[in-house]
């Protein structure tokens, strides 16, 4: 199968250089389906809806000022940014075996590698596997620059403001009952520090939402790669009921958007004010 340019796959917000501590980045919500993608289906595109994020990037560009924000364009069927470029799939990639796998993950097992095997009820997607050389193009035109972009932009925080925090910005089906309305994840700590998780948490709240810690959703590849607290650098995931925005008929951004947007929004000005008086005081 040959597989032709695609647009450039993420799009960047912000200016060069950075005015707030804070990064954000939206991995899963694109929708730029490439026809290369589409031929290989062996489903229809519609069933591919439950790997994305849906509009969780309409939230993120109404909640938007001027700090450093990331919005992936590729889709998550293509390839996931939340991933590390070794989970590879045999079951997928014909180039998978040949590849230095770290331990398989659960997400991988159960068909969510770096390009998903299946997708909720649809069950498999594709109807032959990808050759190893189409994958490791989408590493190398998809997954590498946008994890470049990544990194540049926080040491660019981190340089400026000698601390840096980012916010991984998902979206997640309705837990149920009286279940979370937004689950905050930092690897157990181990991607940002605790004050900065709690000051996340009472932003959420502040806003009448249900909010749980790391359960069902400590944060991925993005949060392990990118967080490293004990060099000023922390990352918390933000999982989103996508209910509390989308029309539930059309799936298209409802009147929620504003109130979740403004949720974001007030979560970015917290995380930036308590970095920016202890910059102001070391000053």
């Amino acid at each position: 199968m040959v597989e032709v340019p695609n647009p450039p796959s993420f799009d960047r917000h912000g200016s060069a250089d950075p005015v707030s501590p804070v990064v954000v980045s939206v991995p899963h919500a694109g929708r730029d389906y490439p026809e290369a993608l589409i031929a290989a289906l062996r489903v229809p595109v519609a069933a591919l809806l439950p790997l994305e994020d849906r509009h969780v990037d309409a939230i993120a560009r109404a909640a938007h000022r001027d700090e450093t924000m990331l919005i992936a364009r590729r889709p998550r069927a293509w390839i996931d940014l939340n991933r590390h470029e070794r989970e590879r799939d045999p079951l997928v990639d014909e180039g998978a075996a040949a590849t230095t796998q770290p331990q398989p993950s659960i997400k991988l097992r159960s068909g969510l590698g770096l390009v998903p095997r299946r997708s909720g009820p649809a069950g498999d997607l594709w109807r032959a596997r990808f050759s190893g050389a189409a994958i490791e193009r989408r590493i190398a035109e998809d997954h590498r620059p946008y994890h470049t972009a990544l990194s540049e932009a926080l040491a660019a925080a981190h340089a400026r403001f000698g601390v840096a925090v980012l916010i991984d910005l998902h979206s997640m089906p309705t837990l149920g009952g009286d279940g979370a309305q937004v689950v905050l994840g930092d690897r157990f700590g181990r991607a940002s520090g605790g004050a900065l998780m709690a000051l996340a948490e009472a932003t959420a709240r502040a806003h009448g939402l249900r909010v749980a810690l790391n359960a069902p959703y400590a944060g991925g590849h993005i949060l392990e790669r990118h967080g490293d607290p004990a060099r000023g650098i922390h990352a918390i995931q933000v999982e989103i009921d996508r209910l509390l925005y989308l029309d539930p008929m059309t799936l298209e951004p409802g009147p929620g958007v504003s109130r979740i947007a403004a949720m974001v929004r007030a979560m970015i000005d917290a995380l930036a004010d308590a970095i920016l008086p202890r910059l102001a005081a070391a000053e």
